[in-house]
């Protein structure tokens, strides 16, 4: 479990640069497109861009969030229960959101199919849109197995008390 832990947080890493590079281009890209518009010369399709590319930061965040905790968890009422039911709490909501993104990722995934069998492109740059559906489904599927990993760990800690 060790290695497929070191793997998922090594993918998590390399999502979250993809994010980070994609926060960028987005900026330039916005940017560019403001300081051309003063010379009449606006950059066609920065919104449609800028949409997809933010898909991608979301996506490709969310593993390395989970990573790092940096969600917003409420532990008002469960940090007041005894060490064990905190434990299970903790693995029942890692289930439920491996459960949920995994369900997520294989939604994505056929949507994505489907939008590339119905050859439907962006309005303005022509673009498919299937690869950032599939860049959600690859970002949802990635935090499903770290999940997945979680709720193996939660639920080992659960057990030994």
């Amino acid at each position: 479990m060790t290695f497929l832990s070191k793997y998922l947080a090594r993918t998590g890493r390399g999502f979250n640069l993809l994010a980070c590079a994609a926060v960028i281009i987005m900026m330039l890209l916005s940017t560019a497109d403001v300081l051309l518009r003063l010379w009449g010369r606006p950059i066609p399709g920065t919104y449609e861009l800028v949409g997809f590319l933010g898909t991608l930061v979301v996506a490709f965040a969310l593993a390395f969030t989970s990573m790092e905790k940096g969600h917003i968890a409420v532990e008002i009422l469960v940090e007041r229960l005894p060490q064990r039911a905190q434990l299970a709490i903790d693995a029942f909501g890692n289930l439920m959101g491996m459960l949920l993104f995994g369900l997520i990722a294989y939604q994505a995934f056929i949507y994505a199919l489907d939008i590339r069998k119905s050859g439907e492109v962006s309005l303005t740059l022509q673009l498919p849109p299937y690869p950032f559906i599939l860049g959600i489904a690859a970002g949802c599927a990635l935090l499903a197995l770290l999940l997945m990993v979680d709720f193996a760990k939660s639920l080992q800690r659960t057990i030994r008390g």
